[in-house]
């Protein structure tokens, strides 16, 4: 069988996909380093950690949402002027420190690898800024299987609009499927608004429930993806 040739689809299974994820609740686990930065931040100004289990919850917000919940759990509130200088140091030491504790979800890289060597072109469309989001990808080897990489800063209008999923895939194109991935309201509603089908991942941070968000499919475990793709 060494020169054996097979059928370009059996070589290439998912050669006709167009895979678009969302990274934090996704791809990775950012919660334990952003919650850990959430309860340093708020330190600065007396306030003992937050809660892990509320926090986590939180993360799809962004910083300032994460800082100001947490003051507002503990009883306290400070100036717009402080609020800024407060996330301004969040944002600082979570660059710093972007990767001490975060960790892909169980079988995302296996998975990922399979798409990949499977033809799929993979991308990411996270509403975290680039400059934060390249940088935990290369810190957790991952950035190699994804053709782009766009943040929530290096477009117009971010998600939820489909603008934002268009710039990382590409547009639709006829005899590919884009398929958007995600674990929370922003990624579901975007692929409404792109008109694709979405993928909800329910082991993520969003408090809504799967089936509320309406996506094409709810998953509980990343390693199932590229045995629904037909499906869709």
């Amino acid at each position: 069988m060494k020169n054996a040739h097979f059928p370009l689809h059996l070589q290439n299974p998912y050669l006709h996909y167009d895979l678009c994820f969302d990274l934090d609740g996704t791809l990775i686990d950012t919660a334990p380093d952003l919650v850990r930065v959430t309860s340093e931040t708020i330190a600065l100004v007396g306030v003992p950690p937050t809660s892990y289990r509320l926090a986590r919850q939180e993360v799809s917000f962004g910083s300032k949402v994460l800082i100001q919940n947490a003051l507002k759990r503990a009883g306290q509130s400070v100036s717009n002027k402080k609020l800024a200088d407060l996330r301004r140091f969040f944002l600082e030491r979570y660059a710093e420190t972007i990767a001490d504790n975060s960790q892909a979800f169980p079988h995302v890289i296996t998975t990922l690898k399979a798409l990949k060597n499977g033809g799929a072109k993979l991308s990411v469309c996270t509403n975290k800024p680039g400059y934060l989001a390249r940088p935990l990808l290369d810190a957790l080897q991952m950035s190699h299987f994804f053709d782009v990489i766009i943040g929530g800063d290096e477009v117009p209008i971010a998600k939820p609009s489909a603008h934002h999923i268009f710039s990382a895939a590409g547009r639709p194109q006829r005899g590919r499927t884009l398929i958007m991935v995600g674990d929370s309201y922003p990624d579901i509603r975007a692929a409404h608004n792109a008109g694709v089908p979405s993928i909800l991942m329910s082991y993520g941070y969003t408090t809504d429930k799967p089936h509320k968000l309406k996506p094409s499919i709810i998953l509980n475990n990343f390693r199932d993806i590229p045995n629904i793709l037909h499906q869709i």
